[in-house]
């Protein structure tokens, strides 16, 4: 956190005035202005512009710690803020769901417009042309708190901060916070397929990474073992346990209060097991006749069909910003000669893309035109990294961003690959960020402690980052959870052991630089505003 002061030298000498009245025991009766970082204060008007009033002199204010750290605090003399009978006033109609959320969460009354006075909180739209949408500027002065930023979020932003700042009696500190995200992207990636959790589960995630400024909740909603959302299209794939479409609306509804883009994942064309079972026949097989767990047989038309079938449904339900196609961990490129192995591949390869195809390249077009299915829902695509492959015939639409997840896959390309190509990148690196229940192969359960001390948005792949003119193309990062073992923890425990990895993610996502705060100092303050 950056704290300026910013004051004039006006204001020096009333301060040193203040502290000879204080020592000399005469009362101060002048009022003194705080400005916006400058020499006055943004709305034109000083405090001692008004009739003078007693007061005694407020020593200057010190930033108060929230997760994530805000960016930019100026300091001020006043008395700072805390809820007590005061109100919230919008300028704007469209922050009426903000303000009743604050003043629900503390204790203040929902006013809709008019004019906010002492003891009020007031929330706007504005700032800078071409400005940061999810910044916002926060100003203590005089009582009165105000909020404004570009959009909505923005402010909503600043509202998380102001919660924070007020928790369990505390006050916000007078004075002006100018704050936004390093990163656009800041997501917590789920995986409900594996292991089913209730909706009132995710809705307490969502309260939870709201809070924290997480602005995407990814959900793997489809694998080899389950398929977790009630279908119209295909009833038979779906699971026994699953979430109704009822429930998502609910969860899509709430997310949206919070400012998070629900990311959902229909991986394809591995991880397709849940659908297979309702449909053997799609099962990649092959020259020997044994089956490629999880995978379909991208060669039949049938295989195509049933997958584009579910995207068009779900786009109609999921209609956030962003769409996750998978693509990761096809069986037939795991294998040694993908020719030889699976010969009603590279026949269908090279019939629809030339005597020089292999079979990378039909799994490429078949990730291409997943792509073009979607197209009409016009969503952000991504899709994993060992999706995308070189030296082929085909190459994988550009427009599709590049999960970055591991390194260690057979053939798996270094992150520069992609960037040099120009492409752009989301951070979910499996060293760092992937929390894999009962911690199979050589995933061990990732720690606050070590992402808070050295990841950072450009680590994508073990521990060294990419070099930093690449850091505009790596759009934001993910945290992850995956229930590869779905037994070795219940929901709950699951919930704890993200806890602190959660927050010490955003805080990097947010701001990438080296925190103020020791790690020990960090879990106190977690702690102090969960309790």
């Amino acid at each position: 956190m950056s704290v300026r002061t910013g004051f004039s030298e006006v204001f020096v000498k009333k301060e040193r005035q203040a502290l000879v009245a204080v020592a000399t025991g005469v009362v101060l009766v002048t009022a003194v202005g705080c400005s916006d970082g400058g020499g006055s204060p943004s709305d034109g008007k000083s405090a001692t512009s008004a009739a003078p009033s007693p007061t005694r002199s407020y020593p200057l204010s010190k930033p108060v710690h929230t997760i994530p750290e805000v960016r930019d605090f100026t300091p001020a003399h006043g008395p700072g803020w805390k809820p007590g009978g005061g109100k919230v006033v919008v300028k704007d109609g469209e922050l009426a769901d903000e303000g009743r959320l604050l003043a629900d969460e503390l204790d203040l009354k929902y006013a809709g417009g008019g004019d906010a006075g002492s003891g009020d909180v007031e929330l706007a739209l504005g700032g800078k042309s071409g400005a940061n949408p999810e910044s916002y500027r926060m100003t203590v002065r005089g009582g009165t708190v105000r909020i404004t930023g570009p959009s909505d979020t923005g402010v909503y932003y600043g509202t998380r901060t102001l919660k924070q700042q007020v928790h369990d009696g505390a006050k916000a500190p007078e004075g002006v916070t100018a704050d936004e995200p390093a990163k656009a992207q800041r997501g917590f990636n789920l995986d409900i397929a594996r292991k089913h959790f209730t909706a009132d589960w995710i809705k307490d995630r969502i309260r939870d990474i709201g809070d924290l400024k997480y602005n995407q909740l990814g959900l793997h909603f489809s694998d080899d073992q389950s398929f977790r959302i009630e279908s119209d299209s295909h009833p038979e794939v779906v699971s026994k346990d699953h979430l109704s479409k009822a429930q998502v609306r609910d969860i899509l509804k709430l997310a949206a209060q919070r400012h998070i883009t629900v990311v959902p994942e229909i991986d394809s064309p591995g991880h397709l097991g849940a659908v297979i079972a309702a449909h053997p026949d799609l099962q990649l097989r092959d020259a020997s006749g044994v089956a490629a767990r999880g995978a379909v047989d991208i060669s039949k038309p049938g295989a195509a069909k049933i997958v584009d079938d579910l995207l068009k449904e779900y786009a109609k339900l999921f209609k956030g910003a962003y769409w996750h196609l998978g693509a990761d961990e096809y069986r037939a490129l795991m294998s040694e000669n993908p020719e030889a192995s699976y010969p009603q591949l590279a026949a269908a390869a090279r019939k629809k893309y030339g005597a020089n195809a292999k079979v990378q390249d039909l799994a490429q077009g078949w990730l291409n035109d997943r792509a073009k299915t979607m197209a009409p829902y016009d969503r952000n695509l991504k899709a994993w990294n060992d999706g995308f492959y070189k030296g082929g015939v085909v190459d994988a639409d550009k427009g599709i961003e590049v999960a970055y997840w591991t390194g260690k896959e057979i053939g798996a390309r270094e992150p520069l690959e992609y960037l040099d190509e120009g492409r752009k990148l989301t951070n979910y690196n499996d060293e760092y960020l992937y929390y894999v229940l009962g911690q199979p192969n050589t995933f061990v359960y990732p720690t606050g402690e070590r992402i808070y001390k050295s990841w950072t948005p450009r680590v994508l792949r073990g521990t060294s980052p990419v070099p930093a003119k690449y850091d505009d193309r790596i759009l934001g990062g993910s945290f992850a959870v995956w229930c590869d073992i779905s037994g070795a923890q219940t929901p709950a425990q699951v919930a704890k052991g993200v806890r602190m990895p959660l927050r010490a993610t955003v805080q990097k996502l947010w701001d990438p630089e080296k925190p103020e705060l020791s790690w020990p100092k960090f879990v106190d303050l977690a702690d102090k505003l969960d309790g």
